[in-house]
């Protein structure tokens, strides 16, 4: 199972990206999905995830600007980013939990995308 991120690149502030990421391989059932990003020295953080049902959560930092969903026939998961700020720059990691059959459950994780917000 891979998880294959796409949309990153450079944007100004105030501009818009959009994230998505591709769950590829056999897959039995997938749980909550996310996006979480990471700065040099910092920890990873989460900045939005959204469980099978469609509940969302997000980072009280990006709460209003980005918008997480994602389609459950297509196994994927999008990020919308307005409003993007310089401090949204990061490494962006898209995130699954789910099970490849029905005895194996894991945390999958993307190789990441950077995001960089510049003038």
């Amino acid at each position: 199972v891979q998880l294959e991120e796409s949309g990153g690149g450079l944007v100004q502030p105030g501009g818009s990206l959009t994230l998505s990421c591709a769950v590829a391989g056999s897959i039995f059932s997938i749980y909550t999905m996310g996006w979480y990003r990471q700065t040099p020295g910092k920890q990873r953080e989460l900045v939005a995830r959204i469980t099978g049902g469609g509940t969302t959560t997000y980072a009280d930092s990006v709460k209003g600007r980005f918008t997480i969903s994602r389609d459950n026939a297509k196994n994927t998961v999008s990020l919308q980013m307005n409003s993007l700020k310089f401090e949204d720059t990061a490494v962006y990691y898209c995130n699954a939990d789910l099970r490849e059959t029905l005895r194996t459950r894991g945390d999958y994780w993307g190789k990441g995308t950077l995001v960089t917000v510049s003038s």
